[in-house]
């Protein structure tokens, strides 16, 4: 079985990150997806992180009517920050029968050789990259790497703090289960 690992904080999961597992699966390059939440990415500012189990939580709640989406902790038990490439050898070593692939947008595929072991994940494993307007992928570093066109999407997690900081309406941005959980408890509110 193929598996889409689709990283991210997720602070939080909103539609566009839905839209693109779900024209990921529509194209038909993996059999599911496993949104991974990652507690600390070592190239972002982790001040504005809700908690990393309320973000759990929250994926969980975004994806579970969809049986080809997944949501996974699997870095809440690594070493912090978490890397890609040791969570990709953790999984290939757990889960052997599978075939793992990383999902990601072109302008973190522009950052990647700022990755830990980035040459590791180029060599094992296809890189599935959706492409973002501004993020042009002109080299693919000599790794297995697929070049999508997606939807285009300008929603943002940090946009979307905003809006709840300043009681606006979240609708259509995220899944209303989500926007449910978040009103209920009081997260991003500060």
């Amino acid at each position: 079985m193929k598996i889409g690992l689709y990283f991210g904080s997720f602070n939080p999961i909103h539609n566009a990150h839905l839209i693109i597992a779900n024209h990921i699966l529509n194209e038909a390059l993996v059999d599911k997806i496993w949104l991974i939440v990652s507690p600390h990415n070592p190239l972002k500012e982790t001040s504005s992180l809700l908690d990393e189990n309320d973000r759990y939580f929250l994926v969980s709640t975004a994806v579970e009517d969809d049986d080809r989406l997944k949501a996974s902790n699997i870095e809440f038990s690594q070493p912090r920050p978490s890397y890609t490439a040791v969570t990709l050898a953790h999984l290939s070593e757990k889960y052997p029968q599978y075939e793992f692939s990383v999902i990601m947008g072109s302008d973190s595929f522009q950052n990647i050789r700022r990755w830990k072991n980035f040459d590791f994940i180029l060599k094992h494993y296809k890189v599935l990259v959706y492409m973002r307007p501004g993020f042009d992928v002109k080299d693919s570093l000599g790794g297995n790497v697929h070049l999508l066109p997606a939807p285009l999407l300008e929603l943002s997690a940090t946009a979307i703090r905003s809006l709840i900081r300043e009681k606006k309406s979240l609708r259509y941005m995220l899944p209303d289960k989500v926007i449910a959980e978040i009103e209920k408890a009081g997260y991003y509110k500060k």
